[in-house]
């Protein structure tokens, strides 16, 4: 399989095999931003016609639904012996989230490895300071690293969400700082929440988000609202209407997770 230098790993997960009307412009906007983008389903294997139609889409892979999205980014990452030898950028995503709501190459442009080596979108102060992982972008210095193969040598099959965000996305952004790298978020905790009063900004934070140019809504906050943030509602006055429709549709279909 020829990737290119800057290569996206997505983890998808749907019952169906269907894939998102958002997550499939997701896809495109990744490619067309340069990166070879490889779609890990969990569970149910991505219907052909469907796959067949994902334009920008490097390659397909399907996997037990076992770890969750670090599993699935951790089979990808052995299966094509990541990184290789002209690996640049890894950058790990999910469909966690609706969107994107905006053109994601200009944020990317502005996540340069001379100010950070691991970058998130946001960060969180939920049970520890880190990046949040559904969008993590690794460049090469952190990628090449024996902090990174050894991180990924020992990830397992955790058998909840909650444990693997203490393990594993708490995890990761400590073990890269210990090594000496830098980690950032482009939009960082500090200014979505200056008096700390809001640990998870991609619940409690959303519309300070949006408004700052964040692409992003996460499904969990629209589907469940976990938190019971008051005014959630009001997203669909933040966001262009044709998303709006999507994300209408998609939250009319019943609960899917990763």
């Amino acid at each position: 399989m020829t990737l290119g230098p800057d290569v996206a790993l997505l983890c998808h997960w749907d019952p169906s095999g269907a894939v998102r009307p958002d997550t499939a412009r997701y896809i495109r906007e990744l490619a067309e931003a340069g990166f070879s983008v490889v779609v890990v389903s969990n569970g149910t294997p991505i219907r052909p016609a469907v796959a067949a139609s994902l334009t920008g889409a490097a390659l397909c892979l399907t996997r037990w639904n076992v770890g969750i999205d670090f599993g699935a980014w951790r089979m990808a990452m052995r299966k094509l012996s990541l990184p290789r030898a002209n690996t640049k950028r890894i950058l790990l995503v999910n469909d966690s989230v609706y969107g994107p709501l905006m053109p994601l190459a200009p944020l990317l442009a502005r996540m340069a490895p001379d100010t950070a080596d691991l970058w998130g979108l946001t960060d969180s102060t939920e049970r520890s300071p880190h990046l949040q992982s559904y969008f993590l972008l690794a460049h090469e210095p952190v990628v090449r690293s024996p902090a990174w193969r050894s991180f990924w040598r020992w990830v397992l099959p955790l058998p909840c969400k909650r444990w693997t965000v203490g393990r594993y996305e708490i995890g990761l952004s400590r073990r890269v700082r210990q090594a000496g790298f830098r980690t950032r978020a482009l939009f960082p905790y500090e200014a979505i929440s200056p008096d700390g009063s809001i640990r998870n900004p991609t619940l409690g934070g959303w519309r300070t988000l949006l408004e700052a140019g964040y692409p992003f809504l996460k499904r969990e906050l629209l589907r469940d609202n976990p938190t019971g943030i008051a005014g959630v509602g009001a997203w669909r006055n933040l966001v262009p209407a044709a998303y709006a429709h999507e994300i209408d549709a998609d939250l009319g279909r019943g609960r899917t997770e990763i």
